[in-house]
């Protein structure tokens, strides 16, 4: 065999190879984000007051969910079947381009939330407004609503026919990429880098500080782990999602689509680890998981007392 029919034989074979692992990470990813989302309703965790954290955690599993039909359903389509979601009408382009940006930026600022969550709990005696349920949810309301509206001129503007037929994903009115692609960069990726680093820092710091000093109680016991499972986490989304979003805004043109294919997928496949990192690292999460399978309940079992039997006189 020749190196030409080689290369033309790995050249067909890598398309389909990511067209399906896209599919894979829809399947897989919506069982995970599931899983989550139900073991993060069971048991311990249904005391929202105690841990609000949690509704970050809820609402990340859902928009993780989300985030993986957008770009891995059109990447599926394209390399096995050869047309994209995106260019079959225009209301489909303008759903999923105004998708593809809302949900990756909600889900980064959640997870800024988080670690800003993790600090005050770590650093306070006392709760402060963010730690409440009813903050949280504010919060989590006012993450979604300003990104929806940020990203809300693609859903009016975005997507027009061009003189040949086909669909631009260009406004007529203004170029989105890459102005948009730059503005989508430093959303998601330059500022959640920042804070995340920076808070992960001071969370670090308050777990080693609280570990010297041996001062963790029970309540706190459960701060740390929680806190270095979600330590973890924030800083996988760095190193998964910050080189595929560079490449996209500066060498989009000058680098190969087969490294252009492996970064973009590395992204999303990130959004289907949150159910194996908690599994792994959680160990409070990972028995919740275990009693789900073995369909116990988190309540203990009351045992059937004799009511008092009455003397015969």
């Amino acid at each position: 065999m020749s190196n030409t029919t080689v290369t033309t034989y790995v050249d067909q074979l890598i398309p389909i190879i990511f067209g399906y692992y896209s599919l894979s990470l829809i399947i897989i990813g919506s069982i995970f984000n599931t899983l989550t989302m139900l073991i993060l309703c069971r048991g311990n965790f249904r005391n929202i007051n105690e841990r609000p954290t949690i509704h970050y955690m809820r609402a990340i599993a859902i928009i993780d969910i989300l985030i993986l039909y957008v770009w891995n359903l059109n990447r599926f389509t394209l390399n096995i079947y050869g047309f994209t979601i995106r260019t079959m009408t225009i209301g489909s382009c303008k759903i999923n381009l105004f998708f593809n940006y809302s949900l990756l930026q909600i889900s980064a600022w959640l997870r800024i939330f988080i670690c800003l969550d993790r600090y005050f709990a770590l650093s306070r005696l006392h709760r402060t407004w963010f730690s409440r349920s009813k903050s949280t949810l504010i919060i989590i309301a006012s993450i979604i609503s300003f990104f929806v509206l940020l990203n809300l001129h693609l859903l009016i503007f975005g997507c027009h026919y061009n003189s040949n037929g086909t669909i631009n994903p260009n406004s007529a009115l203004y170029a989105i990429t890459p102005l948009w692609d730059n503005v989508h960069l430093v959303l998601y990726n330059f500022i959640p880098i920042l804070f995340i680093i920076i808070l992960n820092t001071a969370v670090i710091y308050h777990l080693i500080r609280r570990h010297q000093q041996r001062i963790i109680q029970n309540s706190r016991i459960q701060h740390r782990s929680i806190s270095i499972t979600l330590v973890i986490t924030t800083f996988l989304f760095l190193s998964m999602t910050a080189p595929s979003n560079i490449i996209y805004a500066f060498f989009y043109s000058t680098v190969s689509s087969i490294v252009i294919n492996i970064f973009a997928v590395l992204v999303y496949t990130y959004h289907v680890l949150s159910f194996p990192l908690y599994l792994f690292t959680w160990n409070e999460f990972r028995q919740e998981f275990i009693k789900m399978i073995l369909c116990r309940s988190s309540l203990r079992r009351i045992q059937p007392t004799l009511a008092p039997t009455l003397s015969h006189r």
